[in-house]
């Protein structure tokens, strides 16, 4: 019996063991699949396989990088992109969230606006951002506007589809007991949409980033999306790049404090292992 009970004891301290060893071989894999094809890169280019022009090399877009810390211009750009993301992100979440809520609890309006959502979120709403630049001009409106078409929709259409499919089961238990339209609101349908509406969330995160980068190219004089179109109009690969890099960290700092903020909201769900 004894023997037993501490069998039992060494599984999940074997588990445990076992989920650290498999981290750190997919943290040395991705190194390594890292560091080669950097190497590959910088090899290439040192032995004249590909001209640095085109392509620049890791050394040169690491000199670029360490060239705009010094300077203040990545870390000024950086947080001008990630202040008007974030507003983007905050305002046009809150508001496809209630609509799609609001749209989940009106079935006629549902039925009345689905068409015009389908032909809106079907658009390519990154082609609007040059009339968006027109109206509002080159300033921060007009980039969280352009983030914002890409969002609000992601937000409406995944809550709006979480809503709509919460267990009857439950909806009907909850009203047998005498729960309120509010009620069922907010203690049933919203914790039953929450995967739905993180699932649109971290999508909608990565977007408002896209929004205004695209806007920054096209129409700024500051931000990493100005930094990108700079170095391509100066035929400057190396500064392209490092605007690159620089939005990739960016966009995987932004994935990562989603993916904590949902583990932490979401705990009574089962967790899903992901980069």
């Amino acid at each position: 019996m004894a023997d037993s009970e501490a069998a039992r004891a060494e599984i999940p301290i074997q588990s445990a063991a076992g989920d650290e060893t498999l981290r750190q071989r997919v943290l040395f894999a991705r190194v390594a699949v890292v560091g080669t094809f950097l190497a590959v890169w910088q090899g290439a280019v040192s032995f004249g396989l590909i001209d640095s022009f085109w392509v620049s090399s890791p050394v040169l877009v690491t000199q670029e990088l360490w060239q705009e810390i010094v300077s203040g211009d990545l870390i000024r750009n950086v947080a001008i992109t990630v202040f008007e993301a974030l507003i983007a992100f905050f305002v046009s979440s809150a508001l496809g969230i209630a609509a799609g809520l609001m749209l989940a609890r009106s079935p006629f309006w549902d039925e009345v606006l689905a068409p015009l959502v389908l032909a809106l979120n079907s658009l390519p709403r990154v082609a609007l951002a040059p009339l968006i630049i027109l109206w509002f001009g080159i300033g921060i409106v007009a980039k969280v506007v352009t983030a914002f078409t890409l969002v609000f929709f992601i937000l409406l259409v995944n809550t709006l589809g979480g809503a709509k499919n919460v267990d009857t089961d439950i909806l009907t238990i909850a009203q047998l007991m005498g729960a309120s339209r509010r009620d069922i609101l907010w203690k049933v349908t919203l914790p039953s949409a929450l995967p739905w509406i993180f699932a649109g969330l971290n999508i909608g995160l990565t977007y408002a980033l896209l929004g205004v980068i695209v806007a920054e190219i096209l129409a700024s004089n500051q931000g990493i999306g100005y930094v990108i179109s700079s170095g391509a109009a100066n035929f400057d690969t190396a500064a392209v790049f490092a605007g690159l890099v620089t939005l990739a960290v960016v966009a995987w700092l932004f994935s990562a404090v989603m993916r904590k903020v949902e583990a932490r909201l979401l705990r009574w769900k089962p967790a899903v292992n992901s980069a």
